[in-house]
């Protein structure tokens, strides 16, 4: 136990000098206008050569001083929250097995080489969902491989379709027309993207991932597994014209809806900060089809503050209230764990958007030149819609656990009293107050000015107060806004359940491939395949060899057996 406490120290000790050394490195990079990139050539074959590449420019070096300072507030954490575990240092093990592979993806502009890294979060990914090793685990373990296996596919094939362009070094073609013109490769991508980012219709995969222990989802649902879908179409975001650029924008619009709407009928507290998590990253693909991939970015930084702090937070309420995780069974809260409760309004209140904390820069901002580009009606409300609630969701999750009527057991002991766990929630806490700021002014040196109607300029801030109304107020004072569950329970349950999709990601879906592959191993691939194929040759070439094995023996009896046929065969000739 001791060497498990002190590898732990020492992971989170590197990972801070690293980020630090990152920040350093990203002020050089940003201030100088610079970018270093560093390749190894390894084989070449027909004229297509291999190389090993690291690209180090403002982009990655900042994203990977938030990957291994968010990481690192994660391992200390997870030092108080798996303190009891068994298994610590195999939980180690797999966080920085996690952290390396997301590290290995930000700086490949290689798609060979992105591939390592993809596919080492999907690995890692499954391995940790499963950790805890029961039936619920398990099954959403395998949805989530299942899922992610979709876009590994997606990124083989695009690796076979970049063979004819003499390399797979796609940062050099991204802003030429290059790349577009290879037929596939950019669906292909944008597939890839939504279901490592779970757009619809990839969308069953991330609640279930819930089954994984909460410093894994904070550390998941912020800045590394879901993000990576964002980063890699970021990277391509200059080949995302035309009907591709169409479709991402319909569907991400679809998913922050679905995702706020489901948000709002859930009580399970993971499922609900999960949900929102999926409705973020909605908006990150929402403003990235429309052009804006710095807003995409941008977001995409701050949103990480924030959400590893509010599943944190969460880690620490579960912690204490005996390990449930129903919103119903909490209330209250502020009496007992004023720190945590305090920590935890600040992130939601960043998740809301509220002015002058990490969210409001970013989301404000995509908000406003949302309005200002040229939308259509239907997406216009879509946005709108699903702006006011995530502030509804936001703010019920507050009164059902933090502020409202106490709900725990008598004998329930909640406190603040694990330092372990609370010193990294106050330094994310920091982060969620003055990042937002700190990247705004790094990122966008110059103001933009937006000038919008007045109408649109308070449009923002009418939606979230009536969307906090919403869910704050009406839960509290009438109850008949609780009774629509009863009442309308088709409507709850369809809107509860992200509109059937985990049932037709798992029952529908699923199984219908699985049967198809099922009959396709047994009577191709196991059946006739296997007949006229490999095995079939193996069976005639075997058979074949004896009798050549036969006439190797030398053996009189044989010759004249074959002299006696041939004597035969030429006197019937001569006949």
């Amino acid at each position: 136990m001791v060497w498990s406490v002190a590898m732990n120290l020492t992971s989170v000790v590197f990972l801070c000098l690293f980020s630090l050394v990152c920040l350093i490195v990203f002020l050089y990079m940003i201030f100088m206008d610079y970018s270093c990139y560093v390749e190894w050539e390894i084989v070449t074959l027909n004229s297509c050569s291999f190389e090993m590449t690291l690209i180090f420019d403002w982009m990655s070096t900042i994203f990977l001083c938030f990957v291994t300072f968010i990481s690192a507030m994660v391992l200390f954490y997870s030092g108080g929250y798996m303190a009891g575990d068994e298994n610590m240092a195999r939980f180690m093990y797999l966080v920085l097995g996690f952290v390396a592979s997301m590290v290995f993806l930000i700086v490949s502009p290689n798609l060979v080489s992105i591939l390592l890294g993809w596919d080492g979060l999907g690995l890692v990914s499954y391995v940790l969902v499963v950790y805890y090793q029961n039936e619920k685990s398990g099954g959403a373990g395998m949805l989530t491989a299942l899922s992610n296996r979709v876009g590994d596919v997606a990124i083989l094939i695009s690796i076979g379709l970049m063979f004819d362009m003499g390399g797979w070094g796609f940062i050099f073609y991204a802003d030429s027309s290059l790349l577009g013109s290879v037929g596939g490769l950019v669906p292909l991508m944008i597939l890839a993207g939504m279901t490592k980012s779970a757009q619809i219709p990839f969308s069953a995969w991330l609640p279930a991932a819930m089954a994984a222990p909460t410093p894994v989802s904070a550390l998941v649902h912020s800045s590394t597994l879901v993000t990576a879908g964002v980063f890699l179409l970021i990277r391509f975001s200059p080949v995302l014209v035309g009907w591709a650029q169409e479709i991402l924008f319909v569907l991400a619009g679809l998913t922050m809806f679905m995702a706020g709407l489901g948000a709002n009928f859930e009580t399970d507290l993971k499922k609900i900060i999960a949900l929102s998590t999926l409705s973020q990253l909605g908006l990150m693909m929402y403003i990235l089809s429309m052009g804006y991939y710095k807003l995409a970015f941008f977001h995409l930084l701050t949103h990480a503050l924030f959400k590893a702090l509010l599943f944190m937070c969460a880690g620490v309420v579960i912690h204490s209230v005996g390990g449930t995780q129903d919103i119903r069974s909490m209330g209250g809260l502020v009496y007992f764990m004023p720190l945590s409760v305090t920590v935890m309004n600040l992130a939601n209140l960043a998740l809301c958007g509220m002015p002058f904390l990490a969210g409001f820069y970013s989301k404000d901002l995509i908000l406003e030149v949302a309005f200002s580009s040229s939308l259509n009606e239907f997406c216009f409300w879509l946005l709108v819609t699903a702006t006011g609630l995530t502030v509804c969701y936001s703010f019920r999750l507050i009164y059902y656990s933090v502020s409202g009527d106490y709900n725990l057991a008598g004998l329930s002991c909640v406190s603040d009293e694990d330092s372990t766990m609370t010193q990294p929630m106050v330094s994310l806490g920091l982060g969620a107050v003055v990042g937002g700021a700190f990247l705004s002014w790094l990122i966008f040196p110059s103001p933009w000015m937006i000038c919008l109607p007045l109408f649109l300029k308070f449009l923002a801030l009418v939606v979230s107060l009536v969307g906090g109304f919403i869910g704050y107020v009406l839960n509290m004072v009438f109850v008949t806004y609780r009774l629509n569950s009863i009442l309308n329970y088709n409507v709850v349950v369809y809107a509860g359940s992200m509109w059937f999709m985990p049932f037709l990601s798992t029952f529908g879906v699923s199984i219908f491939f699985l049967k198809i592959s099922q009959l396709y191993s047994q009577s191709a691939d196991s059946g006739w395949l296997e007949y006229y194929g490999a095995q079939g040759a193996y069976c005639k070439f075997e058979s074949s060899s004896k009798y050549l094995q036969l006439a190797q023996d030398n053996s009189v009896k044989v010759y004249m057996v074959m002299f006696m046929l041939w004597a035969v065969l030429a006197s019937v000739v001569l006949i």
